[in-house]
């Protein structure tokens, strides 16, 4: 299976799906930040192993926190994810922190700084005529 056939493609996106609905409804952690997102998942080509890339907003420890809760619930995970979804072999899920949603908002927060403080284009033409 070739790394962006449909196979994959859809494969990839379905236990984006399922593992979102699990980590959202039906992990009972508190360890686990309800403001938790499966930005991304890759499955290999074997269907043996899975990176899913996890964003958590909020600060330093909640990461750690909600991280340490997500790897104490693999087999969970692993069990609800065979129920759900037919595969030949149900992958080993390997949480990776994703800080790119984090990044996204605080560069738009400093572009929207830059934007108010410089003056409105109209106010110049004015000035120059």
């Amino acid at each position: 299976m070739r790394k962006n056939s449909v196979k994959s493609t859809r494969i990839n996106s379905e236990v984006q799906r399922v593992l979102a609905e699990v980590i959202r409804g039906e992990i009972k952690d508190p360890r686990i930040s309800p403001l938790t997102s499966v930005v991304a998942v890759e499955v290999a080509p074997d269907l043996k192993t899975c990176k899913a890339w996890i964003s958590v907003l909020g600060d330093d420890q909640a990461r750690k926190d909600t991280y340490a809760g997500l790897r104490s619930a693999e087999g969970f995970i692993k069990n609800q994810i065979a129920r759900k979804i037919n595969l030949r072999n149900t992958p080993e899920i390997t949480f990776i922190l994703d800080q790119s949603i984090e990044y996204g908002v605080n560069m738009s927060k400093k572009i929207d700084e830059v934007i108010s403080e410089i003056p409105d284009r109209e106010d110049e033409g004015a000035e120059v005529e």
